[in-house]
């Protein structure tokens, strides 16, 4: 009687630190490669990267589009570098401009 009474509190105590040690394993891998773990946080911050860079890159560009549209306001404008610009992209001479025409090589 004495042995198996020894032998179930030997068994029981392995079954508790067995069950303990699947229950820690269990939290451990879900932190580690659950939804909110550690390999999801490292995708969000690769993630955040990439558009915090795109941001960065779309500032600028924004700014550059702000810079030709305040050249465009009537304030800031020059006629002459309009005129100069309109004929360039229309390819419209004027009646006192002189015109060389170059062959190509």
């Amino acid at each position: 009687m004495v042995t198996r009474r020894r032998l179930r509190t030997v068994l029981t105590a392995l079954g508790l630190y067995l069950g303990a040690a699947l229950l820690i394993g269990y939290f451990g891998v879900n932190a580690y490669t659950g939804n909110h773990g550690i390999r999801a946080r490292q995708a969000l911050d690769i993630q955040m990267a990439r558009l915090a860079s795109e941001r960065d890159m779309l500032k600028s560009e924004r700014q550059q589009w702000e810079r030709r549209v305040a050249l465009l306001k009537s304030q800031s404008l020059d006629p002459d570098m309009l005129d100069e610009r309109a004929r360039a992209l229309l390819n419209y001479v004027d009646a006192n401009d002189l015109t060389l025409m170059l062959r190509r090589r």
